[in-house]
């Protein structure tokens, strides 16, 4: 099965042609200054070839024919026609509390995702343009929402339940979603299937660490805990983003500078983080580059996110009582071997480890704690694409 994925953002595009059941990636690209002028990165893995071109993008409908176009272009496409292609999957950030799963497309679910657009204000409608537009260029064709969210739903209330009234709760909707869920769902279980264990016996503490960071307490491949919020805006400082404050800060700030509320938030949200802590940058290389050079910022910046992050695997561990396997995915988690060894120092009386030698790895599958380590430490490389892919498959075979 030939199951096109397409992660749609507020100006890009990301897709992946693949065969779910084996996950073979027949070309993979991306599409960026959607609204401004238009730029397609195409990529064929079998060849190596790369194709990049200017190509006007006025909204995503623009987008997704560039994309139908070079997918059968005679020279650099990978098909003959768009009829090869038998299913799309779309990643949706927030499914609010609607979706405990993946769902085919209808008009049910397109309302629903509209709804949910008070809470996920930048991307849902991006997704529901990404939806709208393989609609209209492959009218027919079986399509499937992965939500962001779903993953999360098996939360108890008290975790997801936020210290309010009530109201708040029961006619807002005002609680804890959480993000990443597709993400943490592959990295459990491809822990799980390379440790050969079933996942329903593992305690897993899943670190998704980049620009956008956040944690995942699995128990018996359930999340029973997550940092993300109501928004990405919670738990971890990230890229750009403050994570979890005291709220009174933003009134503070709000107040002394004449801000609006929305305003303070967006500050928050853009501003703050590693880049805000920093003064460098909201990228992890370029701080660890600063920090090498005794940028003494750079260095508070990246040992605020580390301590944090080494707290939280604590506390989740805790909140599972005790911990099998933590996993580390995502640009950071994958790629950064000095971040992790300094997340895992001091978790040593928790059983968790960090071997040097194995922990020099980037990008690859490898288990990175010691020999005989009652908790085994791993870096999993995410796949989101291959998830979305393989719900598609399975929504589009079971409704045949």
């Amino acid at each position: 099965m030939n199951v096109l994925v397409i992660n749609a953002g507020s100006s890009s595009l990301k897709y992946q042609l693949m065969d779910p059941a084996t996950g073979n990636v027949t070309a993979k690209g991306l599409c960026e200054r959607i609204g401004l002028d238009g730029r397609l990165t195409h990529k064929v893995p079998a060849t190596g070839k790369k194709v990049e071109k200017d190509i006007p993008m006025p909204t995503h409908k623009e987008a997704i024919e560039a994309v139908m176009s070079i997918l059968v272009d005679p020279a650099d496409g990978v098909i003959k026609s768009v009829d090869e292609i038998d299913a799309v999957g779309h990643r949706v950030l927030h499914g609010g509390d609607k979706f405990v799963e993946s769902c085919i497309i209808d008009e049910a679910c397109k309302q629903a995702i509209r709804d949910c657009i008070p809470l996920g204000p930048l991307h849902n409608p991006a997704n529901l343009m990404g939806i709208e537009a393989c609609e209209k260029a492959m009218p027919g064709k079986p399509q499937v929402a992965v939500f962001d969210t779903a993953f999360h739903m098996t939360m108890p209330p008290k975790a997801y339940r936020y210290a309010i009234p009530t109201k708040y709760y029961t006619e807002d909707h005002l609680r804890r979603y959480g993000f990443h869920g597709t993400s943490h769902r592959y990295v459990s279980l491809r822990a799980a299937e390379l440790l050969g264990r079933d996942p329903a016996e593992l305690k897993v503490v899943s670190c998704h660490l980049g620009n956008g960071s956040s944690l995942a307490a699995i128990d018996g491949g359930r999340c029973v805990d997550t940092s993300m919020g109501l928004t990405p805006l919670a738990g971890l400082p990230m890229g750009t983003r403050a994570g979890d404050m005291d709220v009174g800060v933003v009134e503070f700030i709000a107040n002394k500078y004449d801000m609006t509320i929305s305003e303070a938030v967006n500050l928050l949200n853009k501003e703050s983080g590693m880049l805000g802590l920093s003064g460098v940058s909201s990228d992890f290389r370029d701080l660890e580059q600063a920090a090498e050079k005794e940028n003494h910022r750079a260095t508070v910046a990246l040992k605020i996110f580390e301590y944090r992050v080494r707290k939280m695997i604590a506390e989740y561990a805790a909140a599972m009582g005790g911990v099998d396997v933590v996993v580390f995915t995502a640009g950071v988690g994958e790629n950064a071997p000095e971040t992790r060894a300094h997340i895992l120092h001091g978790l040593e009386f928790m059983g968790i480890t960090c071997d040097p030698e194995k922990n020099n790895c980037r990008g690859k599958e490898q288990i990175i704690s010691r020999d005989g380590a009652p908790v085994i430490v791993m870096v999993v490389p995410t796949n989101e694409e291959l998830m979305i892919a393989q719900d598609t498959m399975e929504l589009v075979l079971d409704q045949e």
